[in-house]
């Protein structure tokens, strides 16, 4: 895994620089294993930067982290921001794509391009709601169709997401190798 605080931090691993014009795909606060490590690997499988923002509810050393990932931790650039605040002060807003239950826009309607910032909050609580406050324009949605659920998986939604972005950059090439 290559982690960084916008440089090198502690655990490092893989060779992409954070800051490459590549999909950045943000999760506030994650608090559950799997889920994180599940998008660790989608990052790797698309070559996304994976930013992990403010108190997470695992150690990066969790093995039921490292178990979802697989052996593609050394392909996914980790990118750790101690504070949510910093993380908002740190990156342009107007690239910002906030994903939350909330919002009243479509995710299918936004316009995706390299290098934006698809922002996730934590599998309980979602997005601080001062964070949707500041940004209401960006705030999107995955629709649900059924009453019956709540919400998506936190891995779901953002390979949904991702996949759309992709989809609207024109991701389409060969599978190398």
């Amino acid at each position: 895994m290559s982690s960084t605080t916008g440089q090198k931090s502690d655990s490092a691993c893989g060779d992409a620089s954070p800051h490459r014009e590549t999909l950045n795909i943000v999760l506030v606060e994650p608090e559950i294993p799997p889920n994180t490590g599940n998008i660790a690997r989608l990052c790797a499988a698309i070559d996304a930067n994976l930013h992990l923002v403010g108190n997470l509810g695992f150690k990066l050393t969790d093995r039921y982290l490292r178990r979802a990932g697989l052996d593609y931790w050394e392909y996914v650039t980790v990118i750790r921001h101690e504070s949510v605040d910093g993380f908002f002060e740190s990156v342009p807003g107007d690239r910002l794509f906030l994903f939350s239950k909330k919002g009243s826009r479509s995710y299918a309607q936004a316009e995706y391009r390299a290098a934006d910032y698809l922002i996730f909050g934590s599998e309980t609580r979602g997005l601080p709601a001062q964070i949707l406050g500041k940004y209401p324009e960006r705030i999107v949605v995955i629709p649900i169709l059924s009453t019956h659920v709540r919400s998506l998986n936190l891995s779901s939604a953002v390979a949904v997401a991702a996949y759309e972005a992709l989809r609207q950059m024109g991701f389409e090439r060969p599978r190398l190798g």
